[in-house]
């Protein structure tokens, strides 16, 4: 039984693991030092790699980052409720992605869908969520079709995630595969996916785009490209949905000339900070978000204090950054400096094994 520890935040870990032991791992986060305590965990499913909470912190979905389900080529979403009192996950059901390899996904504002994008099959679905949190069959899914100019990575499509704006009128698919963010009008009344007009935001050839944030105006969106290490700023029409490149910028000090990669991506609360981790360089790059949000500013790094930063997250307060190397199985959180958002060690740390994802929820009073 998990006890509560007075923390102010509960934190959700997806990693990589098998179903019999703990893949998602619950921690109690101290907003006033940083300090992370492990209050238990669930198993049951495989490779749980990135979890989603929905609006109303009742459900917890995973992607379930593997090829067969059900004797399918498919990967798997999970459900899962929420204890109120103490944050205890209970299994409810899965379903299949639809895709190989689901790496991503995503609840709509209304708590009536997950999204997930498949990394594997190169597509994205959407599954409707009943009253229980179940979920259901998916009631849409697109493949997606094309290539782009890197060889070795971009023969195909993959799908890398899927967001939808903070209006809940659309949904953005970052593909690494094609270079586009495919961009979907939701129909929330049919549970459907529809290919938008202009259907897609390109980014530079072979940038590969990864993950995306959202200013929280909604003004403008911030894609982390993970095969040439930039971070693409898109001007978000409000009406159309439609994305205009503004700006592309290295997320790499001038002078690194090692192999790196990018992978998460978060702007802080306040708006005024936008942050993406380096795998390979092993740190945090951090920018100024210009007043009006279409454009940033490189104000340097952080180093995540292990190897391979995967995900992170930067707590609802936007007081500290919580960043999960996989390749060193470890978590270490920063203090933000609000003023220049500069990162400093809490010297607060976990071991988690293959860490993939952070997701922090406000503990129930």
């Amino acid at each position: 039984m998990i006890e509560r520890n007075g923390s102010g935040f509960l934190a959700y870990i997806g990693t990589y693991a098998d179903a019999d032991s703990d893949g998602i791992h619950i921690y109690g986060f101290d907003a006033a030092s940083g300090a992370l305590e492990r209050l238990g965990g669930a198993s049951g499913v495989a490779n749980p790699s990135y979890v989603a909470i929905s609006p109303d912190r009742s459900f917890l979905y995973a992607a379930c980052e593997i090829a067969d389900f059900g004797g399918a080529k498919a990967g798997g979403v999970a459900a899962f409720s929420i204890d109120s009192a103490t944050g205890a996950l209970t299994q409810i059901n899965q379903q299949s992605s639809v895709g190989t390899g689901p790496c991503h996904l995503t609840v709509d504002g209304t708590g009536r869908y997950v999204l997930v994008a498949n990394y594997g099959g190169g597509s994205v679905a959407m599954l409707p969520i009943n009253d229980d949190g179940s979920l259901a069959e998916a009631s849409d899914f697109h493949q997606h079709e094309g290539s782009s100019v890197n060889p070795n990575r971009q023969k195909e499509p993959h799908g890398h995630s899927i967001n939808v704006d903070p209006s809940n009128r659309f949904a953005y698919a970052c593909d690494l595969g094609l270079d586009q963010v495919l961009i979907y009008a939701l129909d929330l009344d049919n549970g459907k996916l529809v290919p938008n007009d202009p259907p897609y935001g390109s980014t530079p050839e072979g940038a590969g785009p990864r993950h995306l944030a959202f200013h929280p105006t909604g003004s403008h969106a911030y894609v982390i490209n993970e095969l040439d290490s930039t971070m693409t700023v898109f001007a978000v029409d409000a009406d159309s949905g439609a994305l205009t490149e503004t700006q592309t910028i290295t997320t790499l000090p001038g002078d690194f000339d090692g192999v790196s990669h990018c992978a998460d991506v978060h702007v802080s609360p306040d708006g005024r900070h936008l942050y993406g981790s380096n795998r390979g360089h092993d740190s945090i790059a951090i920018y100024r978000i210009s007043d009006d949000g279409g454009a940033i500013e490189a104000l340097g790094h952080g180093s995540t204090k292990g190897e391979t930063p995967r995900g992170f997250a930067v707590d609802p307060t936007g007081a500290f950054l919580l960043a999960a190397n996989q390749s060193t199985d470890d978590i270490h959180t920063f203090r933000i400096d609000a003023a220049d958002g500069s990162l400093s060690a809490t010297g607060h740390s976990v071991e988690v094994s293959k860490p993939v994802c952070v997701k922090l929820v406000p503990m129930s009073s």
